[in-house]
């Protein structure tokens, strides 16, 4: 059944466009990507570049999943850095840090060059603070500072503290930071919006409403939907939480983490000016943290707590303002307009999961709270892999995973036990 979009801020400030409609009879495609977010649009653009007949199939709307309901943080962390350096290693050698480097920022390249190239309306800015909380938060953000300066960036990232730091955010838990002039932030679901618009001028052929029942797998795969179906040469499954088509090597490798998030009423200027003078996104720098920025019309967007046990959270807004006052002293009794809730897609270790269920048959998933640069470049790793330019893609299709126990309850209570104890340790640090 087709589901509207949630009741986000996104949703309801989003800029209007054309409908796509729902898939009705049979059609023929070189691929056929499922799934309307930022993996499934942007893979689209990726292969129609390439020359491909493309069609993509969304059960709802445009970037009715994580796309359209995350806090809008488009970062340089790779939340599986350490994992990836270990497991990498056995593939690229001595070119591991380099390329995990590379891999932080090339998302942000893509999107810039995107939103550039097809004149996409989404409130792209660049700013961010890395927050610590603790004298080991400090500790790890200086380094980072050091290797961003080791690295070329020193003019647009450095470690700030004091005076600075209060110049820059009016947040008294926070005792230093990491400032990034290259990360950004964005109306995520203009962002999907706009490139899904883009690859519909590209030639790519798009279905709202169009729920993938199943799939029927041999030389050329058939997708049925309620009112149609698609004969392809090749599928990419880019439904990340979302999907319900998962077998095989994707069974037990990703876990949905409910999310939760509101936006206060509009603050007044000098408001907005005195809790964010310079207008960053920020997130702190705690296992399980806190994120929050404030919109074009002067909003906060704060979210954080994900909730690691399947169970949906109620109230967001009654869970969240403890941590929202907490953190902006200055707006104790704001009024929340919106509160929504998604899911996320958690991999165990942290590193995308990208692989085939079937020699034509590919699927990305797994972004664990890092998708809109992830999703990104996960998009065009995946196209090269589609036409033939497997590299890259070999490089995650053969990490290590662990699977959780089978059965959503026995592997969402694992989930959130090792998130506990993560939690615990970090407090007791």
């Amino acid at each position: 059944m087709t589901q509207p979009h949630t009741t986000s801020y996104y949703a309801a400030s989003a800029r209007s466009y054309a409908p796509f409609p729902a898939l009705e009879g049979d059609t023929e495609a070189d691929v056929a990507v499922v799934g309307g977010g930022f993996t499934g649009i942007n893979a689209a653009i990726e292969l129609a570049g390439r020359g491909l007949r493309v069609v993509l199939l969304e059960a709802n709307r445009i970037g009715w999943g994580a796309t359209g309901r995350n806090g809008g943080q488009i970062t340089g962390s790779l939340s599986g850095d350490e994992a990836m350096a270990r497991q990498f290693r056995r593939s690229l050698g001595a070119g591991t840090a380099d390329y995990i480097w590379d891999l932080r920022w090339r998302g942000h390249r893509i999107i810039r060059e995107r939103v550039a190239r097809f004149g996409i309306d989404c409130d792209l800015k660049h700013g961010h603070l890395q927050a610590a909380m603790t004298p080991k938060h400090e500790a790890a953000l200086r380094k980072l500072a050091r290797t961003a300066e080791a690295q070329g960036m020193g003019d647009e990232v450095r470690y700030v503290e004091g005076d600075e730091l209060r110049s820059l955010i009016e947040v008294p838990l926070y005792t230093g930071g990491v400032l990034n002039m290259r990360n950004m932030h964005v109306h995520s679901l203009n962002l999907a919006i706009g490139e899904a618009e883009a690859a519909a001028s590209l030639g790519v052929r798009i279905f709202e409403r169009s729920r993938v029942t199943g799939i029927r797998h041999g030389r050329r795969p058939v997708l049925d939907t309620a009112a149609g179906r698609v004969t392809c040469d090749t599928v990419l499954l880019a439904g990340n939480a979302y999907h319900r088509l998962a077998e095989g090597r994707m069974k037990g490798a990703l876990f949905p983490a409910a999310l939760g998030i509101v936006a206060t009423e509009p603050l007044p200027e000098e408001v907005a000016l005195t809790i964010n003078p310079r207008d960053i996104a920020v997130y702190d720098d705690r296992f399980v943290l806190d994120y929050h920025r404030v919109t074009a019309d002067r909003r906060l967007i704060f979210g954080g707590g994900t909730n690691y046990s399947g169970r949906a959270t109620r109230d967001i807004a009654a869970e969240l303002r403890p941590a929202l006052e907490r953190t902006y002293p200055r707006l104790k009794g704001i009024g929340i307009d919106y509160q929504w809730s998604g899911q996320d897609g958690i991999i165990p270790n942290r590193i995308p999961h990208l692989g085939r269920i079937r020699p034509n048959v590919f699927f990305a998933e797994g972004y664990s709270g890092h998708g809109i640069a992830t999703s990104h470049i996960v998009a065009g790793i995946m196209a090269g892999a589609i036409t033939g330019t497997m590299a890259e893609f070999d490089v995650f299709d053969t990490v290590r995973r662990l699977r959780l126990p089978a059965g959503q309850w026995a592997a969402h209570q694992a989930l959130a036990l090792g998130m506990w104890y993560y939690t615990l340790r970090e407090r007791l640090a």
